[in-house]
């Protein structure tokens, strides 16, 4: 079908109604009220807004503040590096800046965001207090075995106790926003094996055993 001949057809399906509308007996269109009319819709014009939900990718603004501290930063750092330490193929998830992705996420404008920003800080909180009543120590200033420790207890909800229902919650969504941090930088992909976007020096096509088997040959 040619371009012109689709668009007549498109025209002449859209005026079905209308020509329906015109042949319905003068009864039935007294017995049944109107429909009530849908508003115009309004488009907006002049761009995207420029904030965290339509950004101006053309001329960017400077985005929203952070609102963590340097210490709750330093403490995230650390439990970020509990969630994911560095190993022999790729660094800790501090290193590619996990901490700094959770401060953007929590400060950002929104609801979600807002309630994500109250359990994080009153987790790094709860984390302190915790690491001062068991080891006398902040948690940054505590070995990888007494911050694994902690984390034993707070690292899966359903199985954590009453008094540390708190904790794993905090716990479980650092270790989401840590992960997500982590695994979208090129090092994290990398250590997942994700090979994909990826420019390559030639392209090889399908072999003809393999066109020939599809019917393609």
């Amino acid at each position: 079908m040619k371009r012109r001949d689709a668009l007549k057809a498109m025209a002449a399906a859209a005026s079905l109604p209308i020509l329906g509308s015109i042949a319905a007996p003068e009864a039935d269109a007294q017995a049944k009220p109107a429909a009530p009319t849908a508003p115009p819709v309004q488009l907006r014009r002049g761009g995207p807004r420029g904030d965290a939900w339509d950004p101006d990718l053309i001329n960017p603004k400077k985005d929203w503040p952070r609102k963590l501290t340097a210490a709750e930063m330093t403490t995230l750092a650390a439990l970020a590096d509990v969630i994911i330490p560095a190993d022999g193929k790729s660094p800790s998830a501090s290193a590619v800046g996990a901490h700094l992705y959770i401060n953007e996420h929590v400060s950002a404008p929104g609801e979600g965001n807002a309630r994500d920003l109250v359990r994080v800080r009153g987790g790094v909180s709860w984390l302190n207090l915790e690491s001062q009543r068991r080891f006398s120590k902040g948690f940054v200033g505590l070995t990888m075995a007494q911050k694994t420790a902690i984390c034993d207890d707070i690292c899966y909800v359903p199985k954590a106790k009453i008094e540390f229902k708190a904790g794993a919650r905090f716990f479980s969504l650092v270790r989401n926003l840590t992960a997500t941090a982590f695994y979208t930088t090129d090092q994290g992909m990398k250590d997942v094996g994700y090979v994909g976007n990826m420019a390559l020096p030639k392209w090889d096509p399908p072999p003809p055993a393999v066109l020939k088997a599809l019917g393609l040959d």
